[in-house]
């Protein structure tokens, strides 16, 4: 197959690390596969031998995901979408994909209406037997939206999507967070949680920490990288190695006051290609609860402290912490009761009583390329019967 893989960041990471990682397992199985990304640029995703096509960046200009703005803040008028939409199509035409794999949208990504369902139309303007499959490549957790939005969501699902690929250990969570499951039941499929793959050997140099604290993209985890660096000494682990990684989006004032914090103490990075490598040697990891932070924390089987990013009413991330704890995968500290003492008794339960568990399914790259695979080929058959 050749696939075109649309993905918008527009705040973290996340969703450009976890279509890079299903990219790169649809070309590790042989087939072409193109990145179609309208964020800034993030070292390493997708990773070099992966084609990319890079749209004129937007980003969300708060936390609350209202407004976007182009690269250097001003905001996205109506000849910018409009231009944004003619080039979208323009790398759909050039790549002829067999497969449109859409990250996140019609269940988040609203605010890409404006270039995606003018492709989408275009997809249906092809002759029946050459248009390509459309798939919505989803995360496990949805934010809650309401029935009525729900309900809007799962018509464009109809309209024009072939298959919805969870990426989750099995398709509870999606439900619980997605009101209409059952209109697109037909069209849903599980692929398990799309984890790394560490090699479980030590970084450079032979290197290994005892904690590991993250904050994804960097853009809203301050706060809880600063508290970490205070409560070291409040932890079993106070003599011990740690490493902190702010992020790529940490802004330069904010990593300086975090290394004045550390001071020699902390290893103090902004980005660490090992980060899951990191997971696999450490004793407990401290982080928000972003689906790939999670998916490589449960993959390396270490300890967990949760801080689930709360802000403007988001319940994601809080939704999946609650769950991992249920299961007794992780302990969690609630961002509006985060301090040095609360997140140093938090490390220190976490690293007495984890418990040999079963591991979670996380070969959802994997699994996904393998689901397209077998829809497409029933695809090609129905369209040329």
């Amino acid at each position: 197959m050749k696939v075109m893989f649309y993905v918008q960041h527009l705040l973290g990471i996340g969703h450009l690390v976890r279509a890079s990682r299903i990219a790169v397992a649809f070309k590790a199985a042989g087939h072409e596969v193109t990145v179609v990304t309208g964020g800034g640029a993030v070292e390493g995703f997708p990773p070099a031998g992966i084609s990319k096509v890079q749209l004129p960046v937007v980003r969300t200009a708060d936390q609350g995901f209202s407004d976007l703005v182009r690269d250097d803040g001003t905001a996205v008028d109506e000849a910018f979408r409009q231009q944004r939409a003619q080039q979208l199509i323009a790398a759909f035409d050039a790549v002829k994909p067999d497969c449109l794999l859409i990250e996140a949208f019609p269940f988040a990504r609203r605010q890409m209406r404006f270039e995606l369902l003018p492709l989408l139309d275009h997809v249906y303007t092809a002759e029946a037997a050459e248009r390509a499959m459309v798939v919505s490549s989803v995360r496990d957790i949805l934010q809650p939206k309401g029935a009525e939005r729900d309900l809007k969501t799962a018509e464009v699902v109809q309209r024009y999507f072939d298959l919805v690929l969870v990426h989750g250990q099995d398709l509870s969570s999606f439900q619980m967070t997605f009101s209409q499951g059952a209109m697109i039941a037909g069209r849903l499929a599980c692929t398990g949680l799309v984890g790394p793959a560490p090699d479980g050997a030590a970084s450079k140099d032979g290197e290994k920490f005892d904690v590991v604290v993250s904050a994804g993209g960097g853009v809203v985890g301050q706060t809880l990288l600063e508290t970490a660096i205070a409560a070291r000494p409040l932890t079993p682990f106070a003599d011990a190695r740690w490493l902190v990684v702010t992020g790529p989006n940490l802004d330069a004032a904010g990593f300086e006051r975090l290394s004045t914090a550390a001071g020699g103490d902390v290893e103090l990075r902004r980005f660490d290609p090992r980060l899951a490598d990191h997971f696999v040697h450490a004793s407990v990891a401290v982080s928000q609860a972003g689906y790939n932070t999670v998916a490589d924390v449960l993959s390396a089987g270490c300890a967990s402290v949760l801080v689930p990013f709360e802000g403007e009413a988001e319940k994601e991330q809080l939704l999946r912490a609650e769950a991992l704890a249920c299961e007794g995968r992780a302990e969690i500290v609630h961002e509006s009761e985060l301090d040095a003492v609360r997140l140093a008794d938090a490390i220190s339960r976490a690293a007495a009583s984890a418990p040999a568990l079963e591991p979670a399914r996380l070969d959802g790259a994997a699994e996904t390329v393998r689901l397209v695979a077998a829809r497409f080929a029933a695809f090609r058959r129905g369209q040329s019967a």
